[in-house]
């Protein structure tokens, strides 16, 4: 193909993010008369040419973020002799600007077990209180890369360690000033080797170099191989468990961003959801591989059940552009990434979708996927017919509400005539009634609708008749086979469910048997393909079920759960809980 050069005069003026905000700048430091740069988006950038969409010109409006080729760079950047410098590529001329136990320093890391301080905060104390009269040249260049960042300050303390992915070194970095310990020195590099082998793990081999992570205040930004972090400890260095997870969380999100969009370079400006929803989904999975109690946002379904069961006018479908959602964080990030978890550990089963999830990041790394590449790859990749899912999830605003409407309970006759009074109960009939439903005289069997309760009816409570002889007809037509079955005494319960929230969903019920024992029973989502709105399954059991409930394990996002027991019961609010536990104390 033919090739064209040029070139733009341009001028870039650095703002004051902590005063008037965005994704890069300055932040100043009062006590020591120091400035901590972190510079992005300060150059005109090429736009992308799809081959399904053309040119992507969207103007950038604030939350439909970044649609950009890759190429490669070559950046000098002069500043101050005493600033230290981070920044996407490497560094093409390492001895003219680090010293020579850096340099050693650097080296020791790229094999060490732990982070290895190249630049001390007693160094850093140092520095800052003086001012260089001269300046160095950094040169740095990047290969493949579909944007370019760096930082700089002669605050920066600055820490390294090696860690093997695919046969080769990558490093993990973090800078940062003196007002980030002992939180950063302690975690920050730790969590983006952490961050590397697990998003590697379930992608693709980490392709660059090195990743660095940047403290700064009140942002968390991500830049090929380079991400600006919030999570400062108070003045005297201590800090809540609270502040610690959200400057994990945030570190893995963002080192996380490597993978998406850095490499799976989605359209961010038109779907916001393809590189944080997915980012945020593994984010969850890397955050439980650090500890399993972790204080994740965004993948476990109960967290996302408020905004599911909130005001539909304030909603948008996931499949909406991210300059048209009012509410950015729960349609971007918490609901795609909690749909991929329930698609995982639900649906398809953490191997098939592992495979397949795989499948996607190595088919379109260093590409430009679209919503149809992804939904279309998890499916041939796995061979599993996902249609429903995607369309529930992504393109609507339904909800999971699933209720158990019904339950009837059967055994076999046995045949012999026996007479009943006709208001004598059956030995083994089980209601579920309250006084009030009681005093309604419903039919036996029939739910009542003018509450919130169920009954069961056994249907054997119909009186044989006559010597018996038609059931002893049709038992001696059977085969030995079919008797043995008959003789079982097996017990049949008919549950019927109702979809009130749109939402299709596999059904997972918890059986609690009259021994005390309990069983669970998994139905794919298929159960709803001819009647999407109300089901009705029939179970057989030797032992008699005493208590029945719907999704156990709070893995389908349900909004509703008190509609998921027989026989009913209350389930008590969030303010239902406090208020006990505050009455109690």
């Amino acid at each position: 193909g033919e090739s064209f050069s040029f070139s733009i005069d341009w001028a870039f003026n650095v703002n004051d993010r902590m005063k008037i905000g965005g994704r890069s700048g300055y932040e100043y430091f009062e006590e020591d008369d120091n400035y901590l740069y972190t510079i992005a988006q300060f150059f005109p950038r090429m736009a992308v040419y799809d081959d399904k969409e053309g040119w992507q010109n969207k103007q950038f409006l604030g939350s439909g973020e970044f649609a950009l080729p890759f190429g490669n760079y070559k950046v000098s950047i002069t500043v101050p002799s005493d600033h230290m410098v981070g920044a996407t590529g490497k560094l093409q001329n390492e001895s003219e600007v680090l010293s020579q136990k850096q340099l050693d320093l650097l080296e020791k890391a790229k094999t060490a077990k732990k982070p290895v301080i190249i630049q001390s905060q007693d160094e850093v104390v140092q520095l800052e209180k003086s001012r260089a009269t001269t300046t160095k040249t950094w040169v740095y260049h990047a290969e493949n890369v579909r944007d370019f960042a760096f930082v700089s300050s002669r605050k920066f303390i600055w820490d390294a360690m090696g860690l093997e992915i695919g046969g080769k070194t990558v490093m993990a970095m973090s800078y940062y000033p003196k007002e980030g310990n002992p939180l950063w020195e302690e975690y920050s590099t730790n969590i983006v080797a952490h961050t590397l082998k697990q998003y590697s793990k379930y992608t693709f081999d980490y392709p660059y170099h090195k990743a660095i992570s940047v403290h700064t205040a009140q942002i968390g930004m991500e830049y090929p191989m380079i991400c600006f972090n919030f999570g400062r400890p108070n003045k005297d260095g201590s800090y809540s468990d609270r502040l610690r997870d959200y400057m994990i969380g945030v570190i893995i999100h963002e080192v996380g961003h490597n993978f998406f969009p850095m490499i799976v370079n989605s359209d961010e400006r038109q779907w916001a959801w393809m590189d944080e929803g997915l980012n945020t989904f593994m984010e969850y999975i890397a955050e439980k591989a650090w500890r399993e109690d972790f204080p994740t946002y965004g993948g476990e379904p109960k967290n996302i059940v408020a905004y599911m069961k909130s005001d539909k006018s304030a909603m948008s479908p996931i499949m909406t552009n991210p300059e048209q959602v009012q509410k950015l964080g729960p349609n971007a990030y918490g609901k795609p990434a909690t749909a991929l978890n329930i698609l995982r550990t639900t649906v398809m089963g953490p191997e098939l979708f592992d495979r397949a999830f795989k499948e996607y990041a190595q088919r379109w790394k260093f590409k430009h996927p679209s919503p149809a590449d992804f939904f279309r790859t998890m499916e041939d990749a796995s061979a599993v017919d996902l249609d429903w899912f995607w369309k529930g999830w992504f393109y609507t605003t339904d909800h999971v509400d699933i209720a158990i409407n019904d339950v009837k309970w059967y055994k076999m006759s046995t045949g012999e005539p026996t007479a009943k009074k006709e208001d004598e109960q059956p030995a083994n009939t089980v209601n579920n009634t309250t006084d009030d439903s009681k005093k309604s005289k419903k039919k036996k069997g029939k739910k009542n609708k003018t509450d919130n309760t169920q009954t069961v009816s056994n249907e054997n409570d119909v009186k044989p008749v006559g010597d018996g002889k038609p059931y002893k007809t049709f038992y001696t037509k059977l085969s030995d086979s079919q008797k043995a079955q008959m003789d079982l005494g097996l017990n049949f319960y008919e549950i019927s469910f109702e979809n009130k929230g749109g939402l299709v969903m596999p059904v997972i019920l918890e059986f609690t048997y009259a021994d005390g024992s309990k069983e669970i029973k998994r139905i794919p989502a298929e159960i709803w393909r001819k009647n999407a709105e109300n089901i009705t399954k029939v179970f057989t059991s030797k032992k008699e079920i005493t208590q029945i409930q719907l999704d156990p394990f709070l893995e389908t996002a349900d909004v509703d759960v008190e509609n998921n027991n027989w026989p009913s019961k209350n389930v008590p609010s969030k303010f239902d809980l406090y208020k006990e536990k505050t009455d109690g104390k």
